[in-house]
Parts: structure tokens; C-alpha cells; sequence
């Protein structure tokens, strides 16, 4: 790579070493500033390679600065290896090549502040970023999660803090120094046996901690999931409408993402399909369809592990809020169902919690977790270990049950509520889906009355619900709707929203 033609020596007078410096408030400070414009200069090609550098006595007397402010801006340059100081002086290093687009315009000077030069220089092109990310297609506009009717956050304000800070305080407390360090990558030992004891009781998961993975939410235990058991191009079955966070784990990976419809019985696999896109992967939601709210019937349950079995797939279960069942007893997981289920069984506390914990967990199948546990260790590094202390003891100590008691009766009382809302406020044809459960409802509606309208209005008003075609690979009529969070919104709020929102309805109408 051809480099730059030495200069001799560059005139101590000229416009970029003498213009004066800026000063006064908020100007950088001068050491500072002088380093910035050597190497702009230097990067720009207006400093070329092997030009020598004025004298430090020579710049500090043309500059009006302490000699000592050169000194060390020299020594900066020479220790980022821009200039090379020897007996000769001060020289500009040969750098490979400048910068492929040069400056237009002089650096900036006193009189020319840096954040007005910024403005003038020509952005280089865009880097070429992976294939992958083309398929990962926004589906949403960013939104403030506080917003009442946002499906899936919690009731934020009922969460026990003084309890929580209680559990903090004596995991600190009972912690050595080591804490400070590198956890277990898998994560920490007491958290994976209060989360296995929890499983066995109230989901009927079959586990012990030793199967257990601690992640970064559901989002890290389905990226988990893409790592240890595909390769590009494998195909992956996705509930359709489902879950979007499932959808960019999979286009991530590099996956053939498949749509697979679902209806009042959750996810419908056509017969066929296991012969013309045999799957890797299926992800299901069957507790709680995310976002129809379906129950999987235990028939397409038994179908779907004896049928992944034989096709040598693995079945993710999504097991995100099914602790919130509001009538009825709770409905085991899937894993649980038979033995030795192809299931990966994934949870989270974003939920049960407050999402900001950023913990969630993977269950692994004994065989699996076998044979991946080592690659395992080396993938990950332990984290978050105090959160993951005080989680084990709010756990042990009971709070962890009683908060869900306290927050399964807020939640039924507020789905009744928004029910009751709907069908006497709405006013517009539609149809409630799901059962008595979770923390959101979803309402289907005609397709002349536009989903998308009606949130974009809503959120101009300080609501948060989501499009129910938000949700869908290729949205069809009946994917038409609203998903309404109701578990951090009052129920006293919800007969004067669910009104607005039936006049957004009319008013949107083709």
C-alpha cells in the first residue's frame, strides 16, 4: 500500500499550527484541543508523513500556550504512535493510507468550534453489515413501556421493594469478597436450587439445578437454544401470530423461520409439513399462547413430543407467564408431560418480577445437557451475581410465593375488569381471545377497522396497547386486532381508555 511522500519540515507559521485555540467557557481544555487537531491532521493527510513537527517552544510561543501543554501533547501523540520524537525532533509516523475522504474545510480554530467543523466533513459510507440482518424487520415503533394497556409489564408500583431490598441486604451480607468475581457461567448454585425446587412443585417440570442455566431474560435462554442446537440454513417452526423476540432469535441464527399457524387449540402443524420443512427447532407457547392466548390441548401436546421425537427436532417451550392463571387450576408444562420430552423449557421473571432483573433460565433435557454442558461453560461467563443471590433468597424466604398470591389476585380482578370494559365500552364489533390468563387480553376485530391506526392513535394519548398483526409473519385478515395489557394499568382506568379506543375504532374505519 503505497504511503504518504515525506515533507522536510512544515512551516511553524502556517494556518493550522498558528490559528489560536479556543478559550473562555466551555472551551476543552487547550492540552486537549492541540491533541485533537494534530490528529485530525495527521489522519486527514494535511500533516504528512515524515513532516517535521515545529519545536515545542517554537508552537507553545505561536499558540500563546505553556511549552509544558505541548510537551505533553507530543508525548500523547508519540505514545499513539501519530508522531516519532528522536534526536531530529518531532515527525509525523507513516501511516498506512489517510483517511479515504479528507477534510474539506481547516480544522477547527477558535473562531471555528469543532461541533460546527464536525457538520462539514463527508460521512464515509456505511458499513456492509451481516446478510442476517436484513430478515430481522422491525415490526413496532419503539414505545414507552410504562404506558398503561402494554401487555406483558407487570404491576410495577405492587412490587414488594422493602422486601426485595431486605433479600439484597442479606445476600450482601452473608456474601465473601469472591462474589465480587466471575460467577458460575451456568449461574449461581443457590438461584438454579430455589428455581429447580420451584419447577418440580408448581409447573411439574421434571429437573434438578444441574440442568439448569441461568440467561439474560427469555431472550438469552432462545438465543441459547439457536447456539447449541443449529446450524444456518436448519429450519425452525414459529407460532404464528407469535412471539417477535422468538423471530429475531431464530433470523439471528441464520434459521429457514417456518410460519405455523395457531388456533383456539394453539399451534396447528399441518401433516405434511414434517416431510416438505422438517424442523430443527419448534417453538410453542402452550400454557398461554403469546399473543392469542390459547391453551394447547393435551392431544396436540402428545402429537407434537411423540412426532418431534420421531423427527429428531427439539421443541422449545416458552413458559412465560403461566403462573397467572385466574380460574381453574394452573396447567402443568408440557416437559413435564412425559418422560424424557424433547422440550427445552425456558422461564423468566420478567413476569413474576420486574423486567429490568434481566433473569430468566433454560431447563435443559438430561441427555442434552449431557453433551452440551461443557461448550456450555465455555460459551458463557457468570454475571449478575448479586441480583442472582438476592433472587435465591427472595425465593427461599417465601417472598417469591406470596408476592405471586398478592399479584394473581390483582391480575384477575384487573382482567375481569377489562372485560367487562370491552363489552360495554368498545363498541365496535370484536371478539375476545384466550382464556383467564396472563397479563394481557387480546381483541379481535373487523379488518375495515385498521389495527395499526387505532395504536398509533392510542399512543398519542398516552396508551400502549400493541397491533395484533404486529404479531404475524405475513398478517392475515383475523390477524386483526388489539393485545391489551392490563397488569400495569388500574382497573378503574379501563372503562374510560376502552371508550377512547372504540372511538379510534370508528373513526379509523375504511
Amino acid at each position: 500500500m503505497p504511503t504518504q511522500t515525506p515533507s522536510p519540515h512544515l512551516p511553524a507559521d502556517s494556518a493550522l499550527l498558528s490559528s489560536p485555540l479556543a478559550r473562555g467557557p466551555g472551551a476543552l481544555p487547550r492540552q486537549r484541543q492541540l491533541i485533537q487537531r494534530l490528529k485530525q491532521a495527521i489522519l486527514a493527510g494535511q500533516l504528512p508523513a515524515g513532516g517535521k513537527l515545529p519545536s515545542s517552544r517554537a508552537l507553545s510561543e505561536e499558540l500563546a500556550i505553556s511549552r509544558n501543554t505541548v510537551l505533553i501533547a507530543y508525548e500523547q501523540l508519540t505514545a499513539e504512535g501519530y508522531v516519532i520524537a528522536d534526536r531530529q525532533g518531532t515527525r509525523v509516523a507513516p501511516l498506512s493510507s489517510p483517511l479515504s475522504a479528507p477534510l474539506s474545510a481547516p480544522l477547527p480554530t477558535a473562531s471555528q468550534p469543532s461541533a460546527n467543523r464536525a457538520a462539514q466533513r463527508a460521512l464515509p459510507p456505511a458499513p456492509a453489515t451481516a446478510t442476517r440482518l436484513s430478515r430481522i424487520v422491525a415490526t413496532r415503533a419503539p414505545s414507552d413501556s410504562s404506558l398503561p394497556m402494554t401487555p406483558g409489564t407487570p404491576a410495577l408500583t405492587q412490587f414488594p421493594l422493602n422486601a426485595w431490598r431486605r433479600a439484597q441486604d442479606r445476600a450482601l451480607h452473608a456474601a465473601p469478597a469472591t462474589t465480587l468475581g466471575y460467577g458460575h457461567p451456568i449461574g449461581e448454585p443457590a438461584l438454579r436450587e430455589a428455581i429447580a425446587q420451584y419447577l418440580r412443585v408448581s409447573r411439574g417440570v421434571h429437573c434438578d439445578a444441574s440442568r439448569i442455566i441461568i440467561t439474560e431474560g427469555a431472550q438469552g435462554a432462545l438465543a441459547l437454544c439457536v447456539q447449541l442446537l443449529t446450524n444456518p440454513g436448519d429450519t425452525a417452526w414459529l407460532e404464528d401470530p407469535g412471539y417477535r423476540g422468538a423471530k429475531s432469535a431464530f433470523h439471528g441464527g441464520d434459521l429457514n423461520v417456518v410460519a405455523m399457524r395457531v388456533d383456539a387449540d394453539g399451534i396447528v402443524i399441518p401433516e405434511d409439513a414434517w416431510h416438505t420443512q422438517p424442523p430443527r427447532l419448534i417453538q410453542t407457547t402452550p400454557t398461554h399462547q403469546y399473543p392469542t392466548g390459547a391453551v394447547l390441548s393435551v392431544a396436540r401436546r402428545l402429537d407434537l413430543l411423540e412426532r418431534a421425537r420421531r423427527a429428531g427436532a427439539w421443541i422449545i417451550e416458552d413458559d412465560y407467564d403461566s403462573e397467572f392463571r385466574h380460574q381453574g387450576e394452573p396447567i402443568a408444562a408440557m416437559q413435564g408431560l412425559v418422560p424424557d420430552a424433547p422440550v427445552l423449557y425456558v422461564g423468566t421473571f420478567s413476569k413474576t418480577l420486574f423486567p429490568a432483573l434481566r433473569l430468566g433460565f433454560l431447563v435443559l433435557p438430561e441427555a442434552l445437557a449431557q453433551t452440551a454442558l461443557p461448550s456450555i461453560v465455555e460459551m458463557l461467563r457468570g454475571g449478575h451475581r448479586l441480583e442472582q443471590l438476592t433472587l435465591a433468597a427472595f425465593i427461599d424466604n417465601g417472598q417469591f410465593s406470596r408476592h405471586l398470591g398478592r399479584m394473581r389476585r390483582l391480575y384477575r380482578d384487573r382482567q375481569a375488569a377489562l372485560r367487562e370494559a370491552l363489552a360495554t365500552h368498545l363498541r365496535v364489533d370484536h371478539e375476545v381471545l384466550g382464556g383467564h390468563s396472563g397479563l394481557h387480553l387480546t381483541v379481535r376485530l373487523p379488518p375495515d377497522i385498521p389495527d395499526q391506526a387505532i395504536v398509533a392513535q392510542a399512543r398519542l394519548v398516552g396508551m400502549n396497547p400493541s397491533a395484533l398483526s404486529s404479531f404475524a409473519m405475513v398478517p392475515r385478515p383475523e390477524d386483526n386486532g388489539l393485545v391489551i395489557g392490563y397488569g400495569n394499568t388500574s382497573a378503574d382506568h379501563f372503562p374510560t381508555m376502552i371508550k377512547r379506543l372504540g372511538d379510534f375504532a370508528r373513526q379509523a374505519r375504511r
